[in-house]
């Protein structure tokens, strides 16, 4: 049986890839072929990436809790150490929207667990 190239399930299948390759540079997004092999491409690429998103946020608020520890005169690791000691239950992305958002709350918190680093 000869393959069927004109049918309305071909045209429609056809559409729809060529509707998610819209933007894609040059031939990606006119042509068949390679707009498939960058659909399937581009949908790999973005389901890796959910799952970097995650890293790269955590890392983020990491490296926005240890500037403003820095600013109050300690260091990021004795900061989660001391939270951690005296109980103070803040995860880093809540603490890293502190650091940003209110400096002088943030100061009054490593000064509250300041004793239990030394």
């Amino acid at each position: 049986m000869p393959r069927a190239t004109t049918g309305t399930i071909h045209q429609k299948r056809k559409r729809r890839i060529l509707k998610d390759a819209k933007g894609f540079y040059g031939a990606r997004s006119k042509l068949l072929r390679t707009a498939k092999d960058a659909r399937r491409k581009s949908l790999q690429h973005s389901y890796i990436s959910r799952r970097l998103k995650k890293r790269d946020f955590r890392s983020l608020w990491i490296v926005r809790i240890g500037a403003a520890a820095k600013m109050c005169g300690m260091s990021y690791s004795t900061l989660i150490s001391a939270l951690k000691k005296s109980g103070i239950a803040l995860n880093r992305k809540m603490l890293a929207d502190i650091a940003v958002r209110d400096i002088e709350i943030f100061k009054k918190i490593v000064e509250k667990v300041k004793n239990q680093a030394a």
